[in-house]
This record gives structure tokens, C-alpha cells and sequence, in this order.
């Protein structure tokens, strides 16, 4: 029976880093939507060229396209996979499809839904000091990750740069987004009584935190 746990947070709340922990001391699959979608429109899959119509069109994409990428990549696993939900679902209609999958044929179950709570002022302070290189990608922050030398990358010397929507205007409307698509989601999953609200300020506390909940069952 395939097994998911999933995160839910706000921009900046430190979803996909926590992920990144999890895989390193755990046996949890991590599923980013956001990188199956990347790699499906790059490939040229059928659902990718679906999505990217919409993407293109400065539209969401719908839900039944991100569950089909989704559906297809857990039927290529292990039956008895356990899946790390990095992202998604992030509305209630996306969660309703993933349940669904699950209870064809009684084949798995979401678990645990772990919610990361930061307070508003620290969220935007992470997104709005994030500072990412120009050549490879690596990310710092103004005060908590500096690099040896201000606007250079020390890994490849690279030119670090504020991405558009990490200013904090954008940041702020992302987190307004976020708090009206979500507010039903994390609804439906208080109701099926698997929501774990986190307090997700210390790195290190948050994963041990969720370990010890899975630990706990």
C-alpha cells in the first residue's frame, strides 16, 4: 500500500527545504509537481504541452492536468512507496483527485499533512533578503546566509540578484494568494483529522519534530 505525507506552507515557509532534510534521513520519495511540470513542458510530454498552453496563456493550471502528471508518476513506483507532497495539492479540488487515486482499489492513504507555520513579518524577510546567483543557482540571504563577497557568488562567482517576485510587494500579494487558495484545503484536512500544524521557525526543531510525529504514528 503506497503511503504520502504532505507539506503545506506559505512562500517562504521552508517546504521544500525541509523536504531536502526528510530525504536525507528518511525513506520518503519527495514528489515536486513544480519540477514534474518543468521537466514534463521541457520534454515535450502530452501533459506537459497541456500545461504549458495554460502557462503560456498566463493561466493556472487546471487541476485534473497537474493530478494526471501526478497519477502518472506514483503508477510508474513501488507499490509500497511512501511519497513526500511538496507543494501539493494546493487546492481543495487538487486534494479531493489525490484521494481519490488513493482509494481506487484501496491502494494507499495521505497520513499526515504537516503544516509549516511561520508568522507573516519572518516570511517576508526570508523572501524578500533572498539573493540567488545569476550562473549556478545558489541561494543567500542579506543577513542569515551572506556571502564572503557582497553580490558575489562564492561558489562561482556568479552575480547574486533579487528575483522580481521575491520583492517585498510581490512577496506580500503571494502571501494574500496563498492564505485565500489554501484557507479550504487546510479545512478539509482538519476535518479527516491528518493536519499537523508546525511551528516551523528552527530548521533542525521542524524536522525533528516530524520525525518524531511519523515515528509516533
Amino acid at each position: 500500500m503506497l503511503h504520502a505525507i504532505i507539506f503545506l506552507g506559505a512562500p517562504g515557509s521552508g517546504k521544500g527545504t525541509t523536504a531536502e532534510d526528510m530525504k536525507a534521513h528518511s525513506d520518503y520519495i519527495h514528489v515536486s509537481t513544480g519540477n514534474m511540470l518543468r521537466e514534463a513542458m521541457a520534454e515535450g510530454h502530452p501533459y506537459g504541452l497541456e500545461a504549458k498552453e495554460f502557462i503560456t496563456r498566463g493561466e493556472l493550471v487546471p487541476d485534473e492536468t497537474v493530478m494526471k502528471i501526478v497519477r502518472e508518476r506514483l503508477d510508474a513506483g513501488p507499490s509500497d512507496a511512501r511519497y513526500l507532497f511538496d507543494g501539493f495539492p494546493r487546492t481543495e479540488a487538487q486534494a479531493r483527485l489525490l484521494d481519490a487515486f488513493f482509494e481506487e482499489n484501496n491502494r494507499g492513504k495521505v497520513t499526515h499533512v504537516f503544516l509549516l507555520d511561520v508568522p507573516q513579518d519572518i516570511l517576508v524577510d526570508r523572501i524578500a533578503g533572498r539573493r540567488i546567483c545569476k550562473d549556478c543557482g545558489a541561494v543567500y540571504h542579506v543577513t542569515n546566509i551572506r556571502p564572503k563577497v557582497e553580490g558575489i557568488c562564492d561558489k562561482c562567482g556568479g552575480e547574486l540578484y533579487q528575483r522580481p517576485d521575491d520583492r517585498e510587494e510581490t512577496v506580500l500579494n503571494r502571501l494574500d494568494v496563498y492564505h485565500k487558495q489554501t484557507e479550504s484545503l487546510i479545512g478539509y484536512y482538519e476535518r479527516k483529522n491528518v493536519l499537523c500544524r508546525i511551528e516551523a521557525i528552527d530548521r533542525n526543531k521542524t524536522l525533528q519534530t516530524i520525525l518524531d510525529t511519523l515515528e509516533a504514528g
